[in-house]
């Protein structure tokens, strides 16, 4: 499994937004430049971002985007299942039922099983104030 552009770019413009709350929505354009995402990209994320409720635009010369939710509220698997779909490694786990017709019978299924649960297990426990956390401890330890 890899994970596109477009999951990695949600992920970071998320993270930007949690970065930058401070309850005045945050433009395109700033997120833009501090990620070095094109603004074109990141309006095609955000779209998807704002039709699932993730994120509100405000309207205006003061406008932007804001999370809907705190940081501790967003898991990294949210958001990478919205962008990405399936995070599934095989298409036969991509769905609720496995209909392989092979699957009674493949030795390698409890494998993709295992690698399918441990990715999960990482991407539903991360939230997004979690990698703040990570964020503020790299800049703490920075040293000129």
């Amino acid at each position: 499994m890899k994970i596109s552009t477009k999951g990695r770019y949600a992920l970071r413009l998320m993270l930007d937004l949690a970065l930058h709350n401070t309850g005045e929505p945050v433009r395109i354009k700033e997120i833009a430049a501090r990620q070095e995402i094109s603004e074109k990209y990141l309006e095609q994320i955000i779209s998807t971002l704002n039709k699932a409720g993730y994120v509100k635009s405000v309207r205006g010369p003061q406008g932007g985007y804001c999370l809907t939710r705190e940081p501790e509220q967003y898991t990294v698997g949210m958001i990478l299942r919205l962008t990405e779909g399936s995070l599934a490694p095989v298409a036969c786990l991509d769905g609720e039922v496995n209909t392989c017709t092979r699957q009674e019978g493949c030795v390698t299924l409890r494998l993709w099983k295992m690698l399918d649960d441990a990715i999960s297990d990482v991407v539903d426990k991360v939230t997004l104030a979690d990698m703040e956390g990570w964020q503020n401890e790299m800049l703490d330890n920075y040293v000129i």
